[in-house]
């Protein structure tokens, strides 16, 4: 078996060839219609083949089928109601149905912390191996796309064969690496795709390659190995990078002390190819969906098997810390400007989603809510769930509406509306005149002169004028 099938570098095609799409005759069928079931159903239908996403949630499943996306991702709408439109995709409860026709099936349903041990919970995927395999036709290939602890494709082939002892399948790992703001364009043009097959499986192997060829035949690697290696390679990836970001906030505060300036720091130690410049942006953390419930996994992972992830250990800690540091700070500044009012722009976990798990925003209005402030908030697209979570706070149409009134306005989240403020505008709905820009979005020299007294990450302060 080869170890990689397909080398060089990806090529990224203009966005309107980026889809060769032709109709292809195997039947997909994907459980889950999260982030990963919904993308990897989407860009799969625009690759050529028949999929059906199956989900338990009646209303939902009708939305989808009407082409509404259930959550923000740039682009995801259109390829939802291309493909919608061209009859290559369609939702459905009806698992049994849908699982009986089904060629491959692509487990897509979430692996959340088990409790505060971060041990992955693999009952949705027990689960749904329990209800699928009843009703899956003989030669099937089913794929774990799942972030599942490394020896969960074995025990499930175990758990499959008691279940249907008659049944001939197969059983691989496949998993994603998307990024909720970029999934569609992670999908389809990933920097690897990783495939695990146990040895001897050929036709496992055999229709993972045809399932990824539009990617293969545009030079994208394909990562064939093993069961255990792929799972492993999801997790450490994971960890990695959270790694990184954690690693490059530490400089950030060592730079505040000594008088550093954290953005050539980072970008001259990123033009070593041996580092690489990604992930090196410094913040008030990570948040989101992967890299907290990961981390924690993949430390769990590691005191269980006896090879203890202290470096992992450590940062998980580092990054609950980093979030209550920042809420200090922005209370600081608040009682140093003596003001009760805060606007906070931005609540996702990042730019171009509406997701607010885990998000370092969310930790933060929690900090300045019990300690009295006001906090006025403005998202473009997460403020719904913010909203859920705390009535107490006003949600507004726009920046300049949330800084009304306020001594003190924070950047939480990346947003491009927020790297193009009116900072006129901006002095003129607040009372107070300082900016905390959590994201590093402004230069030193830009806001010397925009009237705010400026404080960043890893920078020194501004005073503008």
């Amino acid at each position: 078996m080869p170890d990689l099938v397909a080398a060089a570098g990806p090529e990224i095609l203009p966005a309107q060839n980026r889809f060769a799409v032709k109709e292809l005759k195997m039947r997909i069928a994907v459980i889950g219609t999260g982030y990963v079931g919904l993308v990897s159903g989407a860009c799969l239908a625009d690759f050529g083949f028949q999929v059906t996403c199956i989900d338990t949630n009646a209303d939902l499943v009708a939305a989808l089928n009407r082409g509404e996306s259930i959550f923000y991702e740039p682009g995801l709408a259109e390829i939802l109601q291309r493909n919608i439109a061209a009859q290559r995709l369609a939702f459905s409860t009806n698992m049994a149905a849908i699982i009986a026709e089904a060629d491959s099936i692509l487990l897509a349903v979430g692996t959340p912390s088990r409790d505060k041990s971060g041990e992955a919970d693999m009952y949705y995927i027990n689960t749904a191996i329990e209800q699928l395999v009843p009703h899956c036709k003989q030669g099937v290939v089913i794929a774990i796309k799942s972030t599942v602890l490394v020896g969960t494709n074995a025990a499930l082939r175990e758990k499959i064969a008691v279940l249907r002892p008659d049944l001939d399948f197969s059983l691989a790992s496949n998993p994603e690496f998307l990024r909720e703001g970029q999934a569609v364009a992670d999908f389809t043009a990933p920097d690897r795709v990783v495939i695990g097959v146990k040895a001897g499986d050929n036709r496992a192997h055999e229709v993972l390659v045809q399932i990824y060829a539009p990617l293969a035949s545009r030079n994208i690697p394909i990562i064939i190995t093993t069961p255990e290696n792929a799972e492993m390679i999801k997790y450490a990836a994971n960890a990695f990078l959270a790694l990184k970001l954690t690693f490059i906030n530490q400089v950030a505060d060592l730079c505040e002390k000594l008088g550093g300036n954290i953005d050539e720091v980072a970008k001259a130690i990123g033009l070593d190819k041996r580092i690489g410049s990604a992930f090196l942006q410094a913040g008030p953390g990570f948040g989101g969906s992967c890299f907290p419930k990961d981390t924690l996994a993949f430390a769990a992972t590691g005191n269980k098997a006896g090879a203890p992830q202290k470096l992992v250990e450590n940062l998980i800690e580092i990054n609950h810390e980093r979030r209550q540091q920042t809420a200090h700070r922005i209370i600081a500044a608040a009682d140093a400007a003596q003001t009760k009012l805060v606007a906070v722009f931005g609540c996702a976990f990042k730019a171009d989603t509406d997701d607010i798990r885990e998000s370092p925003a969310i930790d933060v209005i929690a900090a300045l809510l019990e300690k009295g402030l006001t906090v006025r908030l403005h998202d473009p697209q997460a403020m719904k769930a913010a909203q859920a979570l705390f009535p107490a706070v006003q949600c507004c149409d726009s920046p300049y509406e949330a800084a009304k009134g306020a001594g003190v306005s924070v950047i939480m989240t990346e947003w491009d509306i927020y790297r193009h403020l009116d900072f006129q505008q901006l002095r003129q709905a607040m009372e107070g005149d300082v900016l905390l820009d959590m994201r590093n979005l402004y230069s030193l020299e830009e806001m010397a002169v925009r009237g705010v007294k400026y404080y960043s990450v890893g920078r020194p302060p501004v005073a503008g004028s």
